[in-house]
C-alpha cells in the first residue's frame, strides 16, 4: 500500500533558501525511499518543469521511479517519450532531506515560483507541491472554487469515483 501526503501548511524561508517539510510530509518521504535507514538522509526529486507551472512538484523515491517506468515503456525515439524525459529528468531537481528535515530550495528553483520569505506545501496523493502562497491563494484556490461553484449546491465530489476507469485500476 503506497503512502500518501496529507494535508497543507506554511513554512518560512530563509535567505539560504532552506525550509522546514511538514512532520508528516516527511515520514512518508522516509517510508517511500527504497534506500532510506534510520539516521540517513531521505531522498526525493522536485520537478520545477516548464514555464506554464507555478509549483514545485515533489515526488518521493517510488513515485518517481513509476513515472520513469511509464516513460520507458514508451517508444524510443518518439516526441512523447523526448518530451516527458526532458520535464521529468532534464527539469527536475533530485535532492535529500537534511538532518534537521528541511529541504534547501536553490535559488533557480525559488525565482521561477517568486518563493522567498514563505512557502505553502500541500499534500498531492502521492506527491506534495511547494507554492508561493500568494500565487496559490489568486491562481489555484481561485480554481478550485471556481470549478466547485459551478456544481449544484448539493453535488458531492466523490461521485467521480465511481466510474468505470477508476474502479478497474483499483481492481488491479
Amino acid at each position: 500500500m503506497a503512502q500518501r501526503f496529507r494535508g497543507e501548511s506554511h513554512h518560512k524561508v530563509d535567505a539560504k533558501g532552506r525550509v522546514s517539510i511538514p512532520a508528516l510530509f516527511r515520514r512518508v518521504i522516509e517510508c517511500c525511499d527504497p534506500n532510506w535507514e534510520t539516521g540517513k538522509s531521505p531522498e526525493l526529486v522536485i520537478v520545477y518543469g516548464d514555464h506554464r507551472r507555478n509549483y514545485l512538484e515533489c515526488y518521493t523515491i517510488e513515485a518517481i521511479n513509476e513515472v520513469d517506468a511509464k516513460i520507458n515503456l514508451l517508444p524510443r525515439g518518439s516526441m512523447e517519450r523526448k518530451m516527458l524525459q526532458r520535464l521529468f529528468h532534464g527539469q527536475s531537481f533530485p535532492t535529500s532531506v537534511d538532518d534537521t528535515g528541511r529541504l534547501v530550495l536553490p535559488s533557480k528553483l525559488r525565482q521561477k515560483i517568486g518563493l522567498t520569505s514563505e512557502a505553502f506545501f500541500i499534500a498531492a496523493g502521492d506527491t506534495f507541491q511547494v507554492w508561493n502562497p500568494e500565487t496559490y491563494n489568486t491562481d489555484e484556490l481561485g480554481r478550485t472554487e471556481e470549478w466547485l461553484n459551478d456544481l449544484p449546491d448539493d453535488f458531492d465530489p466523490l461521485v467521480y469515483l465511481d466510474s468505470v476507469d477508476v474502479a478497474e485500476k483499483l481492481s488491479k
